[in-house]
């Protein structure tokens, strides 16, 4: 497809009733069509992967056009300056999380960017460190677990930041690396318990880790 048959297609399929769910779960409603992510993982096989493409669909600003773009790039033609230049544009935990989850966690630059960007000061960038990390314990059963070891200190060090969209995510990520083994299930618990003996007056250090220990626990 070319661009902008897909951006009429987007248009088609806009839904204004659902901006207006999108927007009661927190998601920005700016430049929004209300389409579905399966809606939009069923355009993206009928395009298949055109890393121009995406390019194109992302700077056009619109919401769903970015995630789509992230579903359609090809990870190996992926630069680190692409990756740098996108999460700026984050808005919205779904735009993060989606293109994460499709596209930058199959990318070689993955590890270090998950720790690069949880050192960076905007909410939905340093968002970004963390569900990568998350990604990355979810989907890539071939590494070793000693890499997601890491993460761990970079998951305490972000434990005190009390934005909602950082808190979720460092406990998200906390909690992925714990299911991927026994072995990081008890560093992951270890590390919980580090977190509300190390910062006992911060609320977001104890739903992080409460949250993550009652989980890690229960399954």
């Amino acid at each position: 497809m070319e661009y902008k048959e897909v951006i009429n297609k987007l248009r088609s399929l806009s839904n204004p009733k659902n901006v207006e769910g999108m927007t009661r779960f927190g998601i920005n409603p700016e430049n929004t069509f209300g389409i579905s992510i399966p809606d939009l993982r069923k355009l993206a096989k009928q395009i298949g992967k055109d890393h121009n493409l995406a390019l194109q669909l992302w700077k056009s600003g619109y919401h769903e056009a970015r995630i789509l773009a992230g579903m359609i790039d090809v990870p190996e033609l992926v630069t680190e300056a692409q990756m740098d230049s996108w999460i700026k544009d984050f808005n919205s935990w779904d735009l993060c999380d989606q293109v994460c989850m499709n596209l930058f966690g199959n990318t070689i630059f993955a590890f270090e960017k998950a720790i690069e960007w949880t050192k960076l000061k905007p909410e939905f960038e340093k968002r970004a460190g963390f569900a990568l990390m998350a990604v990355l314990a979810w989907h890539d059963k071939k590494e070793d677990d000693k890499k997601f070891l890491k993460f761990l200190p970079y998951i305490k060090s972000a434990a005190t930041d009390e934005r909602n969209y950082v808190k979720k995510a460092v406990n998200w990520a906390l909690r992925q690396i714990g299911k991927r083994s026994l072995s990081l299930r008890e560093q992951s618990k270890k590390l919980a318990e580090d977190i509300i003996r190390s910062y006992p007056n911060s609320k977001s250090a104890k739903w992080i880790a409460r949250d993550a220990i009652r989980e890690l626990t229960r399954n």
